[in-house]
């Protein structure tokens, strides 16, 4: 599935709006509570590779989203976050779920 930040699709034709599609994650403000060692790195797992597996999970639960309401892409994706508690922190990832159709295959032509 194409997940892109703009909101077309280069080379495709857009053909189906689907709707907002999300994935929230809900994780700890303690770094420590969630299994990092250190902030800093270490023998645990680090902090940014922790930020990049969360975002990760968010980015999935939204792709699974748009694939059960038949999209074949997400224009528009960000990323947003509210404190849900003092020690609970909320990551959403959204965008738009759409069915793309590469433009020669919608304009009849057949690629070389």
């Amino acid at each position: 599935m194409l997940v892109v930040t703009t909101e077309g699709l280069a080379g495709y034709d857009i053909t189906a709006v689907l709707g907002e599609v999300i994935g929230v994650v809900a994780t700890s403000r303690n770094p420590f509570a969630v299994g990092l060692r250190s902030t800093e790195g270490g023998p645990g797992q680090d902090m940014s590779q922790f930020l990049v597996q969360t975002r990760a999970r968010a980015v999935r639960q939204m792709v699974q989203a748009a694939e059960n309401r038949g999209a074949s892409a997400i224009v528009g994706m960000r990323f947003d976050h509210r404190d849900v508690t003092n020690t609970w922190v909320e990551l959403c990832a959204y965008g738009t779920a759409v069915v793309a159709v590469p433009a020669h295959v919608r304009n009849g032509a057949h690629a070389a």
